[in-house]
């Protein structure tokens, strides 16, 4: 996969908490939502915290009779065999399967990995054209990327996820001769300035410098993706009632724009081919007809 097919946007961080599914799932409505073709999968067979969010929004799309986008999308299921080796043969297979049916059937495949290492982590990580590395704004969640001086601000060593991605972009140059876009994305950013605030800041910086990833402004803590979540709705869904399950707020407009300025910052490809299916699409609206992948079923789920 690549810039000539499929578009790889890989979500990945082995700490949980950080905002890493809600993200892929926003990104992938989005997409969507401009005229894209967008499959997801699942690889954290054990939280499948993608998949939840997946199958909300459509049971709630049916119990609602609502017509919104569904992405095409795949999970891996619990791994049932008491060898290790078998789980993870039947977890590949299942993956390699997925990634076939994608290539070119997508403008875009947003893959959500489970917080710890495996296999298929580094795997898809080695896929990626676009990596996406959400990260609470807390000197604590900077181990994640590094360990850093807690009186200088300095990274001392890198994390053994530093490392894994390092690992992954020197795998993708040799397979293609293509390079990872590494995103470091901060979450639950404080709208108080402190000491620790400017020091992850200050850390980041220097950090990104080493490893040669890009830093992001991602979203604030915000009640509304709890309140989301059960529904499946996310903020780029029009602002009903009857979609949202309730009235919007001003945390929703705020979080829509925050995801916004985030997809600009991620500097994805465009292409005249998406846009020419949004106008197809639109048309079709404006005469009373749907466009039928807001119909597509989600294969595994």
């Amino acid at each position: 996969m690549g810039k000539q097919g499929t578009h790889v946007i890989v979500a990945g961080n082995e700490k949980g908490g950080s905002g890493k599914s809600t993200t892929a799932f926003h990104l992938a409505i989005y997409l969507m939502y401009q005229g894209f073709r967008v499959a997801t999968i699942d690889c954290d067979s054990r939280q499948q915290t993608l998949t939840q969010y997946v199958r909300n929004r459509r049971n709630w799309a049916v119990s609602r009779d609502l017509r919104v986008p569904h992405t095409s999308h795949y999970h891996l299921p619990l791994p049932k065999s008491d060898s290790v080796k078998e789980n993870q043969r039947l977890e590949f297979d299942l993956f390699r399967q997925a990634i076939i049916e994608v290539e070119g059937a997508a403008d875009f495949l947003i893959v959500d990995t489970p917080g710890f290492d495996t296999h298929l982590t580094r795997l898809a990580h080695s896929l990626a054209d676009t990596l996406v590395t959400p990260l609470n704004d807390s000197v604590i969640d900077l181990d994640v990327m590094a360990h850093v001086d807690p009186v200088t601000g300095d990274p001392r060593e890198m994390s053994h996820y530093a490392r894994l991605v390092q690992r992954a972009r020197t795998e993708r140059l040799s397979i293609d001769g293509r390079t990872i876009d590494w995103v470091v994305v901060r979450n639950r950013i404080s709208m108080l300035p402190s000491r620790s605030t400017r020091m992850v800041q200050q850390a980041l910086e220097k950090i990104s410098v080493r490893l040669g990833c890009r830093i992001a402004d991602g979203i604030a803590e915000r009640v509304i993706f709890r309140s989301l979540f059960p529904t499946g709705m996310t903020v780029f869904d029009p602002l009903d009632e009857e979609l949202l399950g309730g009235l919007p707020s001003m945390s929703h407009l705020s979080a829509r724009q925050e995801y916004r300025a985030l997809v600009d910052a991620l500097r994805l490809p465009g292409g005249d081919h998406a846009r020419a299916r949004l106008e197809a699409s639109q048309q079709l609206s404006q005469s009373g007809r749907q466009p039928a992948q807001f119909d597509h079923m989600a294969p595994g789920v």
